[in-house]
């Protein structure tokens, strides 16, 4: 698995709120975060309770090496950015770290700054050790040494973005936070996720209990399998697990997902995809 050319790791795979109890553990309690390795190039997506773990294997894999590495922000709700102030590689000088979202470079840094400002964390954001950047992301995409990054807009709570990420011949599409019955966004998603490898997709609620929560910013594993069959995605990936749905229960929407779209998995903690 090392020496593939692109590797897709789910570090953290819960919305909201982390959930460290054991009717959770089959497929996790960490917050929202995914690595992306495209060769030469870490890219990682959102900086929930899972980039933690991220950082301390990247810290052991990468000893006495420096690290040039890609923070893709889909927003900035508590939820996503959460474990960041715990990212083991801010902590080393060799290390470079780039960040990238909607906003401004100088807005980005400053949201960034706050979260880890007194009282609410002991240690200042700016006074970390490791480099750090800070960029808006644009139309055009973000271009790396062998990846590019297309952002999209989707409807959600105050925004959030969504990527396309190709690279080697690979298209991966990370959608979560987004709620659907917007024609503008449902159609700007099915566009940007068109013909996708990947296509991970927030399935928070499940149609039952979308009702209820409509406004939320989220959407349900039927939309994602309709969503997966419009664009032409190879494979389907349930994301952003609700708090309140535990094993059993992921197992079941599951199940229902497949009988709509076969080739569907629920994201897990620790669960890769090579190519």
């Amino acid at each position: 698995m090392a020496n593939a050319a692109v590797r897709l790791k789910f570090w953290g795979v819960r919305g909201s709120i982390p959930v460290p109890e054991r009717d959770y553990l089959a497929y996790g309690g960490n917050t929202t975060c995914v690595e992306i390795r495209t060769g030469k190039s870490i890219i990682i997506i959102d900086a929930g309770t899972g980039i933690r773990s991220l950082g301390m294997s990247l810290q052991e894999e990468f000893a006495g090496s420096k690290l040039d590495l890609h923070v893709l922000l889909t927003h900035f709700h508590w939820d996503h950015i959460q474990g960041l102030p715990f990212f083991a590689p801010l902590y080393s000088a060799e290390h470079e770290i780039n960040f990238y979202s909607a906003h401004e470079s100088d807005t980005l840094q400053s949201l960034l700054e706050g979260e880890m400002s007194t009282p609410y964390f002991p240690v200042d954001f700016d006074l970390l050790p490791a480099k750090r950047s800070f960029a808006s992301l644009t139309k055009n995409g973000l271009r790396l040494t062998d990846a590019t990054v297309y952002p999209f807009a989707m409807n959600h709570p105050q925004g959030a973005t969504g990527f396309r990420i190709e690279t080697g011949g690979v298209a991966i599409t990370h959608a979560s936070d987004l709620e659907h019955g917007s024609a503008e966004f449902d159609r700007s998603l099915r566009e940007n996720a068109a013909n996708s490898d990947i296509l991970i997709y927030d399935a928070q609620f499940t149609p039952e209990e979308y009702p209820s929560k409509r406004g939320w910013g989220h959407s349900t594993w039927l939309e994602a399998t309709r969503v997966a069959q419009d664009c032409n995605a190879k494979r389907l990936v349930l994301f952003h697990h609700d708090p309140a749905h535990d094993d059993a229960t992921m197992h079941e929407i599951l199940n229902q997902a497949r009988q709509h779209f076969a080739n569907t998995d629920a994201a897990r903690e620790g669960m890769e995809i090579t190519f």
